[in-house]
């Protein structure tokens, strides 16, 4: 598969899979047409902060790299879960970064206009908790000053803090971008509105993709803060109880909807913390089918299909996005993809 290299909406392909393992490849413009009344999509709503901070470790006077990937209180914008790398930027493979100096508790980072003291390291020399100095305003306005968005190889130019928000992007909360939420545009949240297919939002402060190291990488993903509305979870409930499908756009949907669900499926609104990691033993309670981007075994959104199809049926979708030269990343095409195991009305068909 190919690594889309930029932001490019237009052009994007879909691949959908049914619940008995069909495969049928569209242009994503047909999402307008794909689901029936009375299903319910969900979307992260969750803007993207500029994450991405370089400056200066102060005790060796070496230059890093310091990219927030998590919330140590949600809501608190002065502490964060960070990694850092040493010199350099995202122009270098995120493996192939120098290392920072080592770092100790109490340790200070001016990070442009930002200053922040290690609290904490957290079982790996790269991944500590940082606390900014100042007012929670002052260290906003900073992030917005001196922050970009984070940034990996495969796409050569810089990011505008634009190009990483979806167009229902609202509190500033995510990491990286919710970006399965890329396949979205108005046209077709009103073409669904016109067909009797609902949309809902929630908020899921989505965590970053990759760290550069294969034992970090098996953290992830962290554990992630989101808030999920009333009226969100009651049009769950009348979706269910009148035989409609509940459509996830993208990983942190599912994490967050799964992790408030009760055993029968209930959801619960207001704020949680998605923990943990779903997989192939996982048995989902409440989502029905997932519309995310093109991820290759061994990445933990991959693992998360695991609990929608089976390997053989993954192992057949990964054969057919590369033969047809599926774009991966943030910014490429997508999968639809329905889960395996159908209960009733709600997976009697796909269309």
């Amino acid at each position: 598969m190919i690594a889309a290299d930029r932001p490019d909406r237009r052009s994007a392909r879909l691949c959908v899979v049914g619940p008995d393992g069909g495969i049928r490849h569209l242009s994503r413009s047909h999402l307008a047409t794909l689901f029936r009344p009375g299903d319910v999509v969900i979307a992260n709503d969750a803007a993207t902060l500029p994450a991405s901070l370089h400056g200066i470790h102060v005790a060796s006077g070496t230059p890093v790299e310091v990219r927030l990937a998590g919330w140590v209180s949600f809501g608190d914008s002065a502490r964060f879960i960070a990694i850092a790398f040493g010199a350099g930027d995202y122009r270098t493979r995120t493996e192939d970064r120098a290392p920072p100096p080592p770092m100790s508790l109490g340790d200070r980072l001016a990070l442009g206009p930002l200053v922040a003291i290690i609290e904490d390291m957290i079982s790996h020399p790269r991944l500590f908790t940082l606390r900014f100095t100042g007012p929670r305003a002052a260290v906003m306005a900073g992030l917005a000053r001196h922050g970009r968005a984070i940034q990996y190889a495969h796409v050569p130019e810089p990011l505008a803090l634009w190009d990483v928000w979806t167009v229902i992007a609202a509190d500033p909360i995510a990491f990286e971008p919710p970006s399965a939420g890329f396949a979205l545009d108005w046209r077709t949240l009103g073409a669904w509105r016109s067909r009797g297919v609902h949309f809902a939002t929630l908020t899921h402060a989505a965590g970053i993709s990759s760290t550069g190291d294969p034992l970090l990488d098996l953290k992830l993903p962290l554990d992630e803060p989101y808030q999920i509305p009333e009226r969100t979870t009651l049009a769950i409930e009348r979706a269910k109880s009148d035989g409609g499908r509940i459509i996830a756009i993208g990983t942190t949907v599912v994490r967050a909807l799964e992790s408030a669900a009760n055993d029968d499926g209930r959801v619960h609104p207001g704020d949680g913390i998605a923990s943990g990691r779903i997989g192939k033993k996982t048995g989902l309670r409440v989502v029905d089918a997932i519309l995310t981007g093109v991820h290759q075994p061994g990445e933990s959104h991959f693992e998360l299909l695991r609990a929608f199809a089976r390997d053989a049926v993954l192992d057949e979708i990964s054969r057919n996005l590369t033969a047809h030269a599926y774009r991966t990343h943030e910014f490429g095409d997508s999968l639809l993809l329905y889960r395996k195991d159908g209960i009733g009305k709600a997976h009697s068909h796909f269309t």
